[in-house]
């Protein structure tokens, strides 16, 4: 309950007015409660954190590198496309939380950590020599998508997608990214 109002109150409101009272108050809890459990806002975007980073996904197996890294691009581009999104929202909270930068960091080496298997498939399958370094490749294919959307406040281009999928796949073939 509290969890969901905090999500839903990043986009909604701007970080200045984000405070206890208000996600109490959106939960339907005292302020009381959330201070006891959480803390502070930080504490509360933490747990929004470990939330999100308590699930299933996997990416996909398309069969190639390039179709799993482009897939993996498609939903971060999803993700960051709209200015309003939640995967912003929280990125932003990170920049003034010590707390939520610190769940941010954990959450984003689970996701890195999942998707090296794209490359060890792809190391099978002979695309590209072993010894790469899975999670290099993965952020090389998505920090384009991060930096453009996010950094640059680029219009989303679905272009972008594909071709950040591309050089990653030519570094990892050339073996710029072992490890």
């Amino acid at each position: 309950m509290v969890i969901d109002a905090a999500t839903s109150l990043l986009v909604d409101v701007q970080w200045e007015n984000l405070t206890v009272d208000v996600i109490a108050e959106r939960a339907g809890v005292h302020r009381a409660t959330v201070y006891r459990r959480w803390g502070d806002v930080g504490g509360v975007l933490a747990d929004v954190f470990d939330a999100a980073a308590d699930d299933e996904w996997q990416p996909a197996d398309t069969g190639s590198l390039l179709g799993d890294l482009t897939a993996i691009n498609q939903e971060v581009f999803d993700a960051l496309a709209e200015p309003s999104s939640v995967t912003r929202a929280l990125i932003d909270a990170s920049f003034r939380s010590e707390q939520a930068a610190g769940a941010l960091r954990e959450f984003w080496r689970d996701r890195y950590r999942r998707c090296a298997v794209v490359v060890e498939r792809a190391v099978q399958r002979g695309e590209v020599p072993p010894g790469i370094d899975g999670q290099r490749v993965v952020v090389a294919s998505t920090a384009p998508i991060y930096h453009r959307l996010v950094l640059w406040r680029e219009p989303a281009d679905p272009a972008l997608v594909e071709e950040a999928a591309r050089d990653a796949v030519a570094a990892a073939r050339a073996q710029a990214l072992v490890g």
